[in-house]
């Protein structure tokens, strides 16, 4: 397949009781996409540490591309605690080398021929980040699917940044949590959930809008329908990295061209296999990837 699909911006270690383990959502769905054998890319950037000498040794041993700039500021890292059912809580360090990523000649040639695009909000909390990506999105093909995970993380997103966001995007994906405080925002609070997402569809004139709810199920809602799937009962290790394997589950079976209906089927079959296993890159079962 000749699908170039790219994550585009954090890429971290994820700092879990039991070690660290690489993350970032961009990297995540990167990673989760090339196990559905398309041709995925890490886009970020990160430190001249040892910890970043660490990153790249992880990438190559997932076989996943990369354009990952070294910059003079430290790699990334989020401390992880789980509560009980294995939901995580993140404390994210500031200024670190993926608010830094520079615009290069290799992005804008990765822009000018991706397919896909998966980015979110926690990486445009910095200027240098923000117009980098916002440059990306503007260079890509114009039949190019760009998926906003919107991904609010403590104070690190504004209005502006989700509406300038949407205004480049076709497909948004939101959890249960994010879409109450994008209402709030934007002075929805009279809505439910799937009408608020119904709104987002049509102001952003979106193609769709993927709602998970954890265990409560998950909504796809297009112009025209609402689509709704339970959640698999599973035995949870931790939750980190489920909604990013959502997306790509789901992303990636469009891509092969099957229907929303069936994207959205292995969209939640990948997710639950994901909250089974510790970390946010495991290695997919080929029942999964076929």
């Amino acid at each position: 397949m000749k699908n170039i699909i790219v994550g585009l911006g954090e890429i971290l270690w994820d700092l879990l009781p039991g070690g660290k383990v690489l993350g970032g959502a961009p990297a995540n769905f990167a990673y989760q996409t090339s196990q559905f054998g398309f041709e995925g890319y890490a886009v970020s950037a990160i430190g001249n540490d040892a910890l970043g000498d660490e990153i790249i040794d992880s990438l190559k041993s997932k076989s996943l591309k990369h354009c990952i700039e070294r910059v003079d500021y430290p790699t990334g890292t989020v401390q992880v605690t789980l509560d009980g059912k294995g939901i995580p809580q993140y404390e994210i360090c500031e200024n670190v080398a993926w608010d830094n990523i520079p615009f290069t000649a290799e992005i804008e040639n990765l822009a000018r021929n991706a397919s896909t695009v998966c980015f979110g909000s926690l990486a445009q909390r910095s200027e240098v980040s923000r117009q980098t990506i916002l440059r990306f999105l503007e260079l890509l093909p114009e039949n190019a699917l760009k998926v906003f995970d919107i991904n609010l993380r403590q104070h690190f997103y504004s209005k502006e940044i989700i509406h300038n966001s949407l205004k480049h995007s076709n497909i948004l994906k939101i959890n249960d949590e994010e879409v109450v405080l994008v209402a709030g925002l934007y002075g929805w609070n009279d809505m439910d959930e799937t009408e608020i997402c119904k709104k987002l569809v049509d102001t952003y004139n979106l193609k769709l809008v993927i709602l998970t709810k954890g265990t409560g199920g998950s909504y796809v809602i297009t112009p025209e329908e609402k689509i709704f799937r339970s959640t698999p009962v599973v035995d949870v290790a931790d939750t980190v990295g489920a909604g990013d394997a959502f997306t790509a589950g789901f992303v990636s079976s469009l891509l092969r061209g099957k229907s929303i209906q069936e994207a959205h089927e292995r969209a939640v079959e990948v997710s639950a296999f994901v909250c089974t296993q510790h970390g946010a890159m495991p290695v997919l079962p080929d029942s999964l990837i076929q």
